[in-house]
């Protein structure tokens, strides 16, 4: 700890509770010394407290009626202190970097594009000494994200080389990876339909909703904080695609745990399993994907806390009204309307960057799946086929034999190829409209980034996927003999 630390704030609270008792006793007591916190030999300093609090302060904070407990203002400052602190250790790149090398990845340092410099050897881990004055050497040149690579480190976008690493556990790196791919968007776009064709639409139909909330509160709260990811040096990042993101909080740990509890909290009135079975599954698929954040360096251990958390309390607040939202999306009049119109103001809303990012396409993504699985829900509901378990519910769990396993493999395969030609053609098409009508060149992909562009081509594409992976895909599998 500091010297202005959790000690430094004990200190003052003594000095406050003996002129207040004092004052309360009615015995002036003198004015202490300056008191004076140790500090190490070899920086020459003392560090001291602010002057002491004198008997006339004491006077008038005693017959104040609004200050009638210091001490306990007091205690709240030192409280508040400490939490500061441990936020701040929390957030330190340090901690994922150590985290990291407990794991087998080392940071080496990487070849760079001037001349004169040489790379070091292989295997030999940068000093975390030296990693910190590299990083304070660039603060000047860094922006509020960790994003940015300044050309004269080698890190400049356009060909450049990226930071060097040594991996010397390569079974928890590539279960790291395998984990980290289980919070991204595409897995859960491709995953959650196979629960609608396999196991029961109620689910899919319940995950797509609260992945779709905690998603976008969390989109939302990283553009909104704009805290930044651990920077490079002396964490190692394996991914790029979102660096160019915030970091807090993490939206992978946020919907690991809304997925991997929604299930566990929806699934005993659908489903017969043994509860505390499903409680072990979902505490380690959420842990291996908030520890693949910390593997992978793109997030600080606060970031991960928080997202953790915040998905805890919407699932907490959300709970008793999931029935009732159950209800009006199946079989509400306007439930289409409200399912399309929402989402789509949702994501021309979304807030604007002074630079791009992806959280707006990917919010847009997620948007546009809930739109359409809902529209098609409520329209599986109209036609009265809906798909789900037949028999008295809770049901048991389809037996796993070889039938039923190769089965349900060729309806997720013609079910994520329906999807992927879905999308293909949607994207291609709207992209189409949309450049043919603002007079783009065909050519400029950079004007998929333009929100006028990038939002309803997402929209569109991805609410076409929802319609036919909730509407389309059983029938198909009927007509296949699949279902």
């Amino acid at each position: 700890m500091s010297a202005n630390g959790p000690l430094t704030s004990l200190l003052r609270i003594k000095v406050v509770q003996t002129h207040y008792r004092s004052r309360k006793a009615g015995h002036p007591t003198p004015s202490p010394a300056p008191l004076r916190t140790p500090v190490s030999r070899s920086s020459g300093r003392t560090c001291s407290l602010p002057a002491p609090i004198s008997p006339s302060t004491t006077r008038s904070c005693s017959e104040d009626p609004h200050l009638s407990a210091p001490p306990r203002l007091c205690l709240l400052f030192f409280f508040s202190a400490v939490t500061l602190e441990l936020l701040a250790y929390l957030q330190d790149p340090e901690l994922v970097a150590r985290f990291q090398r407990r794991c087998g990845l080392f940071l080496v340092e990487g070849a760079r594009q001037s001349g004169g410099r040489s790379r070091a050897p292989a295997g030999d881990p940068v000093p975390a000494d030296g990693a910190r004055e590299h990083l304070r050497a660039r603060c000047g040149r860094q922006d509020m994200n960790s994003n940015f690579r300044h050309k004269e480190d080698g890190y400049a976008d356009g060909g450049c080389h990226r930071p060097q690493y040594e991996v010397r556990n390569w079974l928890l790196h590539f279960l790291f990876l395998i984990s980290a791919g289980l919070g991204h968007e595409v897995f859960y776009i491709t995953c959650l339909p196979c629960v609608h064709w396999n196991l029961d639409p109620f689910l899919c139909r319940r995950l797509v909703n609260m992945w779709t909330l905690v998603m976008y509160v969390g989109q939302v709260m990283k553009d909104l904080l704009k805290l930044p990811r651990p920077p490079s040096p002396p964490v190692v990042k394996l991914e790029t695609r979102v660096d160019a993101e915030y970091g807090l909080p993490s939206t992978h740990a946020m919907a690991a745990t809304a997925i991997s509890f929604t299930v566990l909290l929806s699934a005993p009135s659908r489903i017969q399993f043994q509860f505390e079975v499903g409680l072990l599954i979902a505490v380690t698929l959420s842990s291996l994907v908030c520890l693949s954040r910390l593997y992978t360096g793109m997030h600080s251990v606060l970031d991960v806390v928080c997202g953790v958390l915040i998905s805890g309390v919407i699932l907490f607040v959300t709970y008793p009204c999931w029935e009732t939202f159950d209800r009006f999306q199946l079989h509400s009049p306007i439930s289409p309307v409200m399912a399309l119109t929402v989402p789509l103001l949702l994501s021309y809303t979304y807030p604007e960057l002074g630079h791009y990012s992806t959280t707006r396409g990917d919010t847009t993504t997620i948007l546009g799946c809930l739109a359409g699985s809902s529209v098609g829900y409520w329209v599986n509901e109209r036609l009265g086929q809906t798909f789900e378990p037949q028999g008295v519910l809770p049901v048991p769990l389809p037996a796993l034999t070889a039938e039923a396993l190769m089965v349900g493999t060729a309806r997720s395969l013609v079910g994520v190829l329906a999807l992927v030609g879905t999308r293909h053609v949607v994207k291609t098409s709207s992209l189409w409209i949309l450049y043919s009508w603002y007079r783009v060149p065909k050519t400029d992909d950079s004007a998929r980034r333009r929100r006028e562009i990038e939002v309803p081509y997402k929209f569109a594409t991805y609410t076409a996927v929802g319609l036919v992976h909730s509407i389309l895909c059983n029938r198909v599998f009927i007509l296949l003999g699949l279902l």
